[in-house]
This record gives structure tokens, C-alpha cells and sequence, in this order.
């Protein structure tokens, strides 16, 4: 039986959202505190050169006191910002959350209480009966589930939402899934896939999900297609090959 859980971390990337932050923070922090779920909320700046890192101090300061905003100094990218995040969190569990709303508070509160039936994934999918997208760019979504069918293909699994960031883990999966290879968007496939292969129980819920309202996408598709590819031969390859070397440690 998995112990309890006593703080849930919401670990954001961030780089050039002003704009954003704001509205994502407070709608975050108001939803979990009528919720009840302890958490902290960290937010990585991940080498932006707007006022990110100013408006994240004054939401510290202000409406958001549950934020714990750190800097990435070092190389960045998506995928580097999210393990930085992990590395300075201190939950025993933790969702990784867009700094453009995109992403349901609500729907991390159902996370949070899945985690808590022990569970040490929960992984949303917007298509599922009950999920729902809004505003999802055509070409975008076609090439997602061109991706997502390939992935589960090569695994044999159900999930059908593979590449979507928004998804919650126990602190012991999280490490259980180290080392991170994965310095850009291909951690939201990284992390997942190492979780099953490695027997990491998991369940699924439907989410809903909203194109942002301020500033731009950072997901480059056109960058994305050799990285996503190789990081899935990686795990396929552990799967069959290192002969359960990474298993999750028996209870």
C-alpha cells in the first residue's frame, strides 16, 4: 500500500511569459487552496528575456504565496526547465503544468486525488470521452495523433495522449524514471513511457485543454520529429532489451 501523500508540487516551465503567469497562478492557487491540497507551486525561469522572473517575485510576494520561483542558469530548453523544476521541488508528488493555462486546475486536483488511491501515475487524456480541446490548431492536432497512434503501436498500450505534458507522478516514479535524457519536448514522452516500461502502476482520466491567450507556443514541430523518434527507440529498446535492469523495486 503506498504511504500517503503530504504536498503536491506543481513544477511550470517558463520562458517569456509575462503575461501568462499571472492569470495561470492565481487560478492555480485558488483552486487548490478551495481544494485542500497542500502544494507548493514552482516555476522554473528558464532564461527569459522579458519580465517573467520580476512577475513571478511579485506573485511570490502578493497573491501567490504558495509560489517557489527558481531560475534554470544553466543550458536551457523544455525539457532541461522541467528536470530543474523536478530537482527543486519538494513534493512527494508532482504534476508538471504550462505556464499558458492551458492546463485545468481542476483537473489537477483530480490528479492529486488519484495519486492518493495509489496509484503512481495518472496520465489525462483530452480524447477520451469526457475530455475536451478548444482552440487546438488543425495541423498540430493531426500530427498529434499521427504521433500518439505510433507510440501506442510500438508500446501496446491504451493511452492515447502520450505527448502531452499535463500528467502527475509520484515522487518515487519520478526517480524511479532518472536519468532524464531528454533536453526539449521530448521529456513529456521521456518520462511517461519510462514510467510503464519500468512497472510503474498507472491510471487514466479524461482533461480538457485550451490554446493559450498570450504570447506564442514554444513547441517547434519541424524540431521535434527526430527527437520524439529517438527518445522512443530509447525506452523501446529498454523494454526489450535490458532484461528489467529498471524495474520499479518490488514493495
Amino acid at each position: 500500500m503506498s504511504a500517503p501523500l503530504q504536498l503536491f508540487s506543481v513544477v511550470i516551465p517558463a520562458r517569456d511569459e509575462e503575461e501568462s503567469l499571472p492569470g495561470t497562478l492565481r487560478e492555480l492557487f485558488t483552486v487548490f487552496s478551495a481544494a485542500g491540497v497542500p502544494h507548493e507551486i514552482v516555476v522554473v525561469d528558464d532564461g527569459s528575456r522579458d519580465r517573467t522572473w520580476a512577475v513571478l517575485q511579485e506573485l511570490q510576494a502578493g497573491p501567490v504565496p504558495t509560489l517557489r520561483p527558481v531560475q534554470n542558469l544553466g543550458a536551457h530548453g523544455f525539457g532541461r526547465a522541467v528536470v530543474h523544476g523536478l530537482n527543486h521541488s519538494r513534493g512527494d508528488a508532482v504534476v508538471i503544468m504550462m505556464a499558458d493555462a492551458s492546463d485545468s486546475p481542476n483537473d489537477a486536483v483530480g490528479y492529486w486525488r488519484r495519486l492518493n488511491e495509489g496509484f503512481d501515475c495518472v496520465f489525462g487524456s483530452r480524447f477520451v470521452r469526457g475530455g475536451r480541446v478548444e482552440d487546438y490548431p488543425r495541423v498540430k492536432l493531426l500530427l498529434n495523433r499521427i504521433a500518439n497512434a505510433f507510440i501506442r503501436a510500438m508500446f501496446a498500450i491504451p493511452l492515447n495522449d502520450t505527448t502531452n505534458a499535463f500528467k502527475a507522478y509520484r515522487r518515487t516514479a519520478i526517480d524511479g524514471c532518472r536519468p532524464f535524457l531528454s533536453p526539449h519536448f521530448n521529456l513529456t514522452v521521456e518520462i511517461p513511457l519510462k514510467a510503464i516500461v519500468r512497472g510503474y502502476s498507472w491510471t487514466t482520466m479524461p482533461i480538457s485543454w485550451r490554446n493559450r491567450r498570450h504570447g506564442v507556443a514554444k513547441l517547434k514541430i519541424k524540431e521535434m520529429g527526430s527527437r520524439y523518434f529517438f527518445i522512443c527507440m530509447y525506452v523501446w529498446l529498454e523494454k526489450y532489451f535490458s532484461r528489467g535492469d529498471y524495474r520499479k523495486p518490488a514493495d
